[in-house]
């Protein structure tokens, strides 16, 4: 099952002329995740091919402009396009009033169901395949970080053990491969422990919008196979980034290292930094496996077995 994140928008606070303002995608099989929506989202997931009309959810890390002004853009191009499935929106308190005043005073019609929802630290969603959680980040105003977390998949199947057994090739040994047991024609259950391994892990995704290096962020991570992480100033200017309540790499680093997370990326890029290397230097001295975002591009998460 492919689950494939899309850098949209990389930049910290303004839109540069190589970086737009911040946004992610993850897409898992028919499925969209949203994570954050500056100004001119909607452009880049055009130049990025990312269809308009999927089952989505939004999440937005906070109320601060460069993280949520996108909003009225897209929900305005989903209408034109001619969206009528339900559409979620998650975030801290102030989303709903933010919805609810875009549609008194911007003119156009919402032809599909907006749900929002104001969140903190917990359980945002649990699919069949999947759960949502949310903690709260440290910046200046009330931030989230999201995980997208799989549920552990069955083991891998044994043919051989179930050809001893008896279950015919075809629909039954798909049925035991999904988990579910399987009556043979003689009576017999065959269940699919019979014939699994261990089950497997699924896939972990994090994103911390705005935030300093926080030790619950480290806990939430833990494990992660994919981290994103901002770091808006390079760590010469560690005081101000503590003042204003951003990252550095090193920091971001410190917390991937701590949370043993597979994959670190740094995105929220302050415009000072035309040439970022300096920044992903920082990084590696402390986690060596380490890529700095940049507009669209992509990321294709393998499961870990």
């Amino acid at each position: 099952m492919s689950l494939r994140i899309t850098f949209l928008g990389t930049a910290a606070s303004i839109p540069t002329p190589k970086r737009a303002l911040p946004s992610v995608t993850i897409k898992r099989e028919g499925e969209l995740f949203l994570l954050d929506c500056g100004e001119g989202t909607q452009r880049q997931m055009i130049k990025a091919r990312i269809g308009f009309n999927r089952e989505t959810k939004i999440l937005i890390t906070h109320m601060h402009g460069d993280h949520v002004l996108g909003l009225p853009g897209i929900l305005q191009t989903m209408s034109l396009l001619g969206r009528e499935k339900p559409l979620s929106i998650y975030g801290p308190e102030g989303i709903a009033g933010f919805i609810e005043a875009m549609k008194r005073t911007v003119r156009f019609r919402l032809r599909f169901p907006v749900e929002v929802y104001e969140v903190g630290d917990g359980l945002l969603c649990s699919e069949e395949e999947y759960e949502v959680h949310s903690t709260w980040a440290e910046h200046s105003v009330p931030s989230l970080a999201y995980a997208l977390i799989e549920k552990p998949r069955p083991g891998r199947f044994n043919p051989e053990r179930a050809a001893a057994l008896g279950v015919p090739r075809g629909p039954l040994w798909s049925k035991l491969q999904r988990g579910s047991e399987v009556r043979l024609p003689d009576g017999r259950v065959i269940r699919p422990g019979d014939v699994l391994g261990p089950r497997r892990p699924g896939r972990k995704i994090v994103y911390v919008g705005d935030s300093r290096p926080s030790e619950n962020i480290v806990k939430f991570a833990s494990e992660a196979d994919v981290l994103i992480h901002e770091a808006t100033f390079a760590d010469d200017l560690s005081e101000r980034a503590e003042e204003e309540m951003h990252s550095t790499p090193t920091g971001a680093a410190l917390v991937a290292r701590k949370a043993n997370v597979k994959l670190l990326v740094l995105t929220h890029i302050s415009a000072r930094y035309d040439d970022p290397r300096v920044l992903l230097e920082e990084a590696r001295r402390t986690f060596p496996n380490v890529l700095i975002a940049e507009d669209l591009m992509t990321i294709d998460v393998p499961f870990r077995d």
